[in-house]
């Protein structure tokens, strides 16, 4: 999972993205509105973390761009403002969830995963292909009911799949997922993980669309 964290406390920022880096996640941070209003509409999120007070453009007015320019990705609005008028302002803009400081770490990347999870049209946190089950807000795999040990790349790979299931998901949609913004993976560093995943496996869940991509299907049929 992919996240952009706007926060212009870089203490509180550098701490809210270790603990959501801890829990598997990729984070990139901004620090002031006019660069999140720029970043928020060039890459693409699973969701976004948004402080209101921010230098430069306030977080509402960085919330009314995204959606202005249609960017689609849930944001959860963290933030010390607790009035009832601000959390108008942030969900008529467009926010999708709201949390007052102090908070638990837990319950932000607890809120994201929910909020990524209801984006892609899934009720239940658990998700299944074939003998692979996914729950998502644990972000934990089994595989024919055993827990599934995976590095945190093939982690976030195979989560991205299975929330996209029976999906066609391009080279470069995985990547923009699945890696920071400053980093740019040579061409086979995808093939490597999926060969690893697959292995992992023992079944040919995840399939080669020749020229498009992969899908992860819950079929066991070959490619």
């Amino acid at each position: 999972m992919k996240v952009l964290v706007v926060e212009d406390d870089r203490e509180l920022a550098g701490k809210i993205a270790s603990a959501l880096a801890a829990d598997g996640m990729i984070v990139d941070l901004v620090h002031d509105g006019e660069e999140a209003a720029f970043v928020g509409c060039t890459e693409d999120y699973d969701a976004a973390v948004l402080d209101l007070g921010l230098p430069g453009m306030d977080g509402v007015a960085v919330l009314r761009h995204w959606r202005e320019h249609q960017r689609p990705m849930p944001v959860l609005v963290l933030t010390a403002r607790g009035r009832w008028s601000d959390k108008l302002a942030s969900f008529d803009a467009g926010a999708d969830d709201y949390l007052t400081k102090p908070f638990l770490h837990e319950e932000v990347a607890l809120r994201l995963r929910v909020l990524k999870r209801r984006a892609l049209g899934h009720s239940s946190p658990l998700l299944a292909a074939g003998p692979l089950s996914y729950d998502a807000n644990a972000d934990r795999f089994t595989l024919h009911g055993e827990a599934l040990t995976l590095t945190a790349q093939e982690q976030r790979i195979l989560a991205y799949l299975i929330q996209r299931k029976d999906c066609i998901v391009s080279r470069s949609e995985l990547s923009e997922h699945v890696y920071a913004r400053d980093l740019d993976p040579d061409s086979n560093t995808l093939d490597v993980l999926i060969g690893r995943i697959r292995r992992k496996l023992g079944v040919p869940l995840i399939q080669t669309e020749r020229g498009r991509g992969f899908r992860l299907t819950g079929s066991v049929d070959a490619d």
